[in-house]
């Protein structure tokens, strides 16, 4: 039986890196970034030219866009040509190549502000915190408090996406994810950490539940991180959408 074609875009960063040692065995990967991927099939074209990228989708199963500007600080000419113009292009590409799902990573900052604004929050996210068994009600997957233009950003694409869901009747599984360690590593220095931590266990277990999540599941925006004991993030979204079951804990 042949191999799932998976087309990776960001997969030169952290994230890629990590799909790419993981999930390899399992799926025909293809990498679209600003370089070539070393071990890869590998085009290289910039996400904000939409012709120049449109050969990588051809006869793609699934898209996975990592591809981004994810500094916090980025100034607005790079977040509108990577974040909003590059990722309108590739579900563009997507839609034109008759790919039918696209797998599309945001981020847990597109709740950042609520992490100031809960006194409970605060204290986790500013390292005060003191009673690590305090009961954390936990963030659902609709709420948007942006703290960066990133983080817009991303909201920005998730929108995009359920357009493109309910325009074209392609499937999205928008994955808002906290932060791996390269190299994987537990991480008990500052509860911040802990809260948003993603192993990369849990990470190739998601993205591979996203890629074989059955064609029902047309859209969703589910938390990507491990099942910490100081998590913030509501997972029962994306346990009940694909199944996903993270094994790994911060701490």
């Amino acid at each position: 039986m042949s191999k799932l074609k998976i087309l990776v875009t960001g997969m030169c960063g952290r994230l890629g890196t990590v799909i790419g040692e993981k999930l390899n065995q399992d799926f025909e990967l293809t990498s679209l970034d600003l370089t070539s991927k070393k071990g890869f099939k590998s085009y290289t074209a910039s996400i904000a030219c939409l012709e120049a990228i449109q050969p990588a989708f051809l006869s793609q199963d699934v898209v996975i866009h990592l591809g981004a500007d994810p500094r916090g600080e980025a100034p607005w000419t790079s977040i509108l040509e990577n974040n909003i113009i590059g990722t309108r292009n590739v579900f563009e590409a997507a839609r034109i190549a008759g790919v039918k799902r696209v797998i599309f990573a945001t981020t847990n900052h597109v709740v950042g502000y609520l992490y100031q604004q809960n006194n409970l929050y605060k204290s986790i996210f500013e390292g005060t915190l003191k009673d690590f068994n305090v009961k954390i009600p936990q963030i659902p997957n609709n709420s948007s408090n942006p703290d960066c233009l990133y983080a817009v950003s991303k909201l920005f694409g998730e929108s995009l996406a359920s357009y493109y869901h309910d325009k074209f009747k392609m499937s999205f599984i928008c994955i808002r994810f906290g932060g791996i360690e390269v190299p994987d590593r537990k991480v008990n220095d500052h509860p911040s950490k802990r809260a948003v931590w993603l192993s990369h266990t849990d990470l190739a277990q998601i993205i591979k539940l996203s890629i074989n999540a059955p064609s029902s599941v047309g859209y969703e925006i589910i938390y990507g991180i491990s099942n910490n004991t100081l998590k913030v993030h509501d997972l029962t979204s994306a346990k009940s959408s694909i199944g996903y079951h993270p094994v790994d804990d911060a701490g």
